[in-house]
C-alpha cells in the first residue's frame, strides 16, 4: 500500500471517529432504544458470566456499553454508547448518566465486529473518577483488570482487590491483527 493510500485511510478513519463523537448528545428516541439495550446487556451478562454476576452484586456502579462497533483495515475506529448504572437500595438498578466510548487504531488489522463492554466499579474512588472526569482514556484512571474467561473462573468477591473489572461480551464478527489503540470515554448529554 502506498503512502497516499495509507494517509487517505487514516484521514477517513479519523473523520469518521470525529463525526461520531462531535455532538456528545443523545436524542430522546435513541435514549429509549439505548435503555432497552442496556437492560438486555445487563441480563445477558448476569446470565452468561458468573464472575460478572458475582462482582455485580457488590459493585458500587457499572459502566456498560451494550454494543460497540469496531472496524478497520490498517486504520480502524470503534464507537458505542452506554450508561453508568447504580444499584437501588431495594434491589435492581437505575441509569444514572450516559456515556460514549470511542477509539482509533493503526496497525496490522482488518475486519469488523460488534461487542459489549462492562466496567464493574467496585469502590467509591472508581465511581467518583468516572463521575467527575470530563472525557478520559482507559488506563489513565484507577487500575483496570481485564477479565478473560480463564481468570473469570477463579475470580470471586474474596479475591477482588482492584477498583475496576472489565468484561467484554456478545462478540460477533471478526477482527484480527496487532495495532496501537487509544480509547476515550466521554459523557453524553
Amino acid at each position: 500500500m502506498n503512502r497516499i493510500q495509507t494517509l487517505t485511510n487514516g484521514l477517513i478513519a479519523m473523520l469518521a471517529l470525529s463525526l461520531l463523537t462531535v455532538s456528545g448528545q443523545i436524542r430522546a428516541e435513541d435514549r429509549s432504544t439505548l435503555d432497552n439495550d442496556i437492560h438486555a446487556a445487563v441480563e445477558f451478562l448476569k446470565k452468561n458470566n458468573a464472575a460478572a454476576a458475582d462482582l455485580g452484586k457488590n459493585a458500587k456502579a457499572v459502566l456498560i456499553f451494550p454494543s460497540i462497533t469496531k472496524a478497520g483495515f490498517i486504520v480502524g475506529a470503534q464507537y458505542g454508547e452506554g450508561a453508568l448504572i447504580k444499584p437501588k437500595s431495594g434491589g435492581g438498578y437505575y441509569i444514572d448518566e450516559y456515556f460514549s466510548i470511542a477509539a482509533g487504531s493503526y496497525g496490522l488489522q482488518a475486519g469488523i465486529q460488534t461487542f459489549g463492554y462492562a466496567l464493574i466499579l467496585m469502590d467509591e474512588r472508581a465511581v467518583e473518577f468516572v463521575e467527575t472526569s470530563s472525557g478520559w482514556e482507559l488506563g489513565s484512571g484507577p487500575s483496570i483488570v481485564i477479565v478473560d474467561e480463564g481468570r473469570a473462573k477463579t475470580l470471586s468477591t474474596t479475591t477482588t482487590k482492584e477498583g475496576i473489572y472489565a468484561f467484554s461480551f456478545g462478540q460477533e464478527g471478526l477482527m484480527g491483527g496487532l495495532g496501537l489503540q487509544g480509547t476515550k470515554i466521554s459523557r453524553l448529554r
